[in-house]
């Protein structure tokens, strides 16, 4: 017996989504990156003679850490990879797995993506071990999305405390990914090329999965090996972006931070980018553009006609869920009696959380699905079905990947007499994608390069 038509499209969608995101594994990404032979070692490109080479340590954050460092050591003879490499990773606790020379930290629970004490004291023990390597070491850094919670070292003046409360509120109040990781940035030890001051050796390079539109280096998890002199014109950045969102939420203690840094910056805290004599390359293995153009291959593949809004989606998420649903529609009319039609974006949008709002449970994902649910709501919705999901498999503190939005999900809701727009105000999508059988659960994917939405419509 066929399966419904329903099931059909979300299949459909779930297989184009899922190409987007295996086209970014980090185990793969990281492992072809790497060739090996008898004289020496490349890493994308760049070539490291073993008669010149120390030890090798390999260092890190981020949600993809854990199949980063997998692909790391599926790269190397087992031989050499016993004598010569050791490392450290700090990821999400329930990425941990077995490996044999890279030790993988569990620095926070999943679902939590903030800063943990866990974290700080991982971050202090990447910190010791790059300060004791020898000049002729190598130290390879493993960097993706999630790092800059994962990869926490709070200036002295500042408490971790204060650092997850500034986040969370500029968070609540919109601020983007860019403007958390510019205050984040200038107010930590590690950030901001802190990394790459740390280190004792002469070369450093680092494998970066972005989760960042236009892959700025300074910004995917706040830059710890990007050359920075964390000028004072960076300090005005985070100051402005302060007083722009949270002009009454900023602690005394921070003000007077940057205050003190206006006036002076102590060789204690900064070093200057000309005392650090360690040579980097910071290279993108892969992002969200890799993924959205192997999503529409998918879809191409599976008979539809693709058009692809792109990797810089950005905006509100529910203005993000509408227009996407009108977009489709517009789409398929316009091809009408031909294919049937496939919307393929990436990028990432907001929730901004009104003032003294207490939110419920989702993320922005889930919140993009529960907007576009009421904008198919308004004509046949047989004819659309939208899918949104985290590459990370992890939206917002839920364990969902996000959600899809289609005529079944609505049919559920009417059964149960759920109202969108309640749930829609109180930011609570996760529940109610869960009363409808609707939840995207995928578990952690070991990648990270921001969102990816998947709109099919003129369902056959």
């Amino acid at each position: 017996m066929d399966s419904p038509e329903w099931q059909q499209q979300r299949k459909h969608a779930e297989q184009i989504w899922r190409a987007g995101v295996n086209a970014v594994d980090s185990k793969k990404l990281v492992q072809d990156a790497i060739s090996f032979t008898e004289t020496e070692l490349a890493i994308s490109g760049q070539k490291f003679p073993f008669s010149e080479l120390g030890r090798i340590l390999v260092v890190g954050a981020g949600k993809a850490g854990a199949g980063m460092a997998a692909g790391f050591e599926a790269a190397f003879p087992e031989t050499f990879l016993k004598e010569n490499v050791t490392g450290w990773i700090n990821i999400p606790a329930d990425c941990i797995r077995p490996l044999k020379k890279i030790h993988l930290h569990p620095a926070r629970p999943a679902g939590v993506n903030e800063p943990t004490d866990e974290a700080v004291q991982g971050t202090k023990e990447i910190i010791k071990l790059v300060s004791s390597l020898e000049p002729d070491d190598l130290c390879v850094v493993l960097i993706s999305g999630g790092g800059s919670a994962l990869l926490p070292a709070p200036v002295p003046e500042i408490s971790l405390e204060d650092k997850i409360s500034i986040t969370r509120n500029l968070s609540q109040a919109g601020a983007s990914i860019d403007e958390l990781n510019t205050v984040r940035s200038s107010l930590s030890s590690v950030k901001a090329g802190g990394l790459l001051r740390a280190c004792a050796s002469k070369r450093m390079i680092t494998l970066i999965i972005s989760d960042v539109i236009g892959d700025p280096l300074e910004i995917i998890a706040s830059g710890p090996t990007v050359q920075s002199s964390q000028s004072s014109n960076k300090n005005d950045q985070a100051i402005n972006i302060l007083e722009e969102y949270i002009p009454n939420q900023i602690p005394r203690n921070v003000s007077e931070y940057f205050a003190k840094q206006t006036l002076s910056r102590t060789e204690s805290t900064r070093r200057n980018n000309s005392d650090n004599l360690t040579t980097v390359d910071n290279i993108i293995l892969g992002n969200n553009a890799i993924a959205v153009q192997a999503a529409s291959t998918r879809a191409t593949q599976l008979g539809y006609e693709v058009i692809s809004l792109g990797s810089e989606k950005t905006g509100i998420a529910k203005e993000v869920g509408v227009e996407l649903i009108k977009k489709t529609r517009e789409f398929k009319n316009q091809n009408a009696g031909g294919k049937p039609a496939c919307v393929i974006c990436g990028g990432e949008s907001v929730v901004p959380i009104a003032p003294h709002t207490k939110p419920g449970k989702g993320g922005r994902n889930q919140e993009i699905a529960l907007a576009a649910l009421t904008e198919i709501a308004q004509n046949d919705p047989s004819d659309i079905l939208l899918l949104a999901g985290g590459t990370d498999g992890e939206d917002g503190p839920t364990d969902a990947a996000g959600a899809f939005a289609d005529d079944e999900t609505l049919r559920k809701a009417n059964r149960l007499n759920l109202d969108i727009s309640e749930y829609l105000q109180r930011h609570d999508s996760y529940h109610f994608f869960q009363q409808c059988d609707s939840l995207l659960i995928t578990g952690p994917t070991d990648t990270n390069v921001m969102d990816l939405c998947v709109v099919l419509g003129n369902r056959r």
